[in-house]
Parts: C-alpha cells; structure tokens; sequence
C-alpha cells in the first residue's frame, strides 16, 4: 500500500465573516491511498485559530502518515489522537479504499437520491444590509431553519435582524439558530441569551469561550433560551474527559464537526456520551470541500437525527469540485446522475 498527500487552497466566493475574523481561504490536504488497484481519497483540513492541531509540524504528521500507511486505519487512529482532522482523513480515506466506488463510502437511501437532509441556511456576518440580503436569499431558497452568525456587528443591530424577521416569520414558519462563537463575555452573556430568547430562537452556539467550563454550566443551568456546546468539544481526546465535559456542564445540545472531533470514530464517542446523558446533537461540516462535506453527508444520515444540520456549505468556494451534492428547497441531496470532477 502506498499514500501521499496534496494542499489544496479553497478560495471563498466572498468574504465570510465570523467573530474570529473574515475568511478569504481555506487550507485542506487530501491523502490519497491506494493497493495497486484501487485507491481511496480523504481530506485533513483544519480552521486557523480553532482547529486542535492547527500546528507547526502539521504537514509532518501527514508525511508519517504516508510513511506508515501500513500500520493501518486501527492502529493510525489511535497515534493521531493529537491530529483529529489527520484521523479524520485517514478514517475517509481507508473507507474510500475499501468502497466499490470512492465517493460511495456510506451506501443508502440518500445516496440512491431517494431522501434528502435537512439542512440550516447560514448566514455570514457582516453590516446589517449583508445580513438581510443573505437571509432573504435563504427564505426564498426554501429554508425553513436559519443560523446566524452573531458577536462581531452591533449586538443592539444584531437584536434588530433578528426582531425584523420575526415581524415576518413566526417561530412555526421558521426556525432560527444563532452562533456567538465564543463572542459573549461570562459578565454579560446571561444578559444577552435573556434579550435574545424574545425571538424564539432554536439555540445559540458557544456563547461564551471554550474553556470556561463553570461559567459554561452556570449558563446552562439558568439560560432562558438552549445552549449547544461547539468549539468546546475540541481538544478534548480522551473519553473520561469527555464525560466529564458533558456531565459537568449539561448543556441542552452537542455540535459534532467531524474534522476537529476525531472523524467518525470520535464524532461517535460524542454521540454516544450525549444520548447517555439526555443531550441533543446535530452535525456541521468545517468548510471542508465537496469531498469532506460529501463523507460527512452520507455518514450523517446513517445517524437518522432529524433535526436540520449544518451541512450547506459546499458552494461557499470558486474552486471546489463538481460533484453528486446539491442542496435544494433546505435540503442537502445527492444526485447519482452526477459525475465528480476532480482537478488536482
């Protein structure tokens, strides 16, 4: 068996803004495997800033990859623990190998094009009229759940958004999701999730920075409006801790990105502590492309979650590539008719 891996830079059709900062590029690798054969395909991407193993010796542990391949995906997993978008990758990759087609790594009904997944509209930070005009865009597109992105713009013009679509939607027409990303300051985060619950809002996402996980539980314990817990999850590999995490804050619901969780194995060990728990999950692509987002689709619906997930993300870039997924009417689909095409 033989493998080697490849950068790829995705560029955003425009800016995307998030209260860590405004994206203009992704970076992602993808590890390809084969036997002689056969060969099979998976990304390793991570998010600047956020990602566990956004790291100076990343593209070192790829090459060890690639040099050990034959330790297989069991015994790579384990030693990647420290890498969790590496592990992610070579859980895909080794999937891909073994599949009768290497983009068909979870056979069934979505696959065959006979059901779809609900999915929630994002809307990217930015001034007020940006954010209008993205959210007009997603209602006419047939969305019937929408996630914000909140904490970089005005609160008070963020309060507003979020009141003008209430004048025209109810909470029964459509759903609302906001995503502070760490925005909030403990100080001022109750009072803010106490302004925001006036608009029926689903949940917000990581109010407050991970790491503060009393502040976190104490939020959770008094917020008038539910808490998922996102950028918390990640960094934590060992799955006592992970317990811990969810026992002691007990938050309303989990956010699994597979690229930073662990890929599919440890997006499972999430799951598992959750349903244990009596916590709720949905799952978000990280901006990887077509080919991470199309592994993370056709995995998600195994889980049979019917809530909508985050996984319309596919045509934020100028370059990603053509493929199978096509996202209509809120929903994220998979055409077989399509053929992928790959240029790299």
């Amino acid at each position: 068996m033989t493998a080697s891996y490849k950068k790829y830079i995705l560029n955003f059709k425009r800016p995307s803004g998030t209260s860590r900062g405004v994206l203009t590029e992704k970076e992602t690798w993808f590890l390809k495997i084969s036997d002689g054969d056969n060969f099979g395909i998976g990304e390793c991407g991570i998010l600047r800033s956020l990602s566990h193993d956004d790291r100076p010796d990343y593209e070192d542990k790829l090459k060890w990859v690639c040099n050990n391949i034959n330790l297989g995906e069991e015994m790579l997993w384990e030693e990647l623990r420290e890498f969790p978008s590496i592990q992610f990758g070579v859980e895909m990759a080794f999937k891909s190998l073994n599949a009768k087609d290497p983009f068909l790594l979870f056979p069934s009904a979505f696959t065959f094009g006979e059901k779809t997944i609900p999915i929630n509209g994002l809307i990217w930070m930015g001034d007020k009229q940006f954010m209008k005009e993205q959210i007009s865009e997603k209602i006419e597109a047939g969305f019937n759940c929408i996630k914000l992105k909140i904490g970089a713009i005005d609160f008070n013009t963020e309060l507003d958004l979020l009141e003008s679509i209430r004048e025209d939607f109810s909470e029964k027409e459509i759903e609302l999701r906001v995503d502070a990303n760490g925005a909030f300051t403990p100080k001022d985060a109750l009072r803010k999730l106490n302004l925001l619950s006036k608009f029926q809002l689903h949940s917000i996402e990581q109010p407050v920075k991970q790491g503060q996980i009393n502040e976190m539980a104490n939020l959770c314990r008094k917020t008038p409006l539910p808490i998922a817990l996102d950028e918390e999850l990640i960094g934590i590999t060992d799955v006592t801790e992970k317990e811990n995490l969810i026992q002691t804050i007990k938050p309303q619901f989990a956010i699994f990105k597979p690229s930073l969780i662990g890929g599919f194995r440890g997006t499972e060990e999430w799951k598992n502590i959750c349903e244990t728990n009596d916590v709720q999950w949905w799952v978000t692509s990280a901006l990887e492309s077509n080919i991470g987002l199309n592994a993370i689709a056709q995995y998600t619906f195994t889980l049979n979650s019917e809530l909508p997930q985050g996984l319309g993300t596919g045509g934020l870039y100028t370059n990603n590539f053509e493929s199978p997924l096509e996202v209509y009417n809120g929903n994220i689909q998979y055409n077989p008719a399509k053929k992928w095409e790959i240029n790299f």
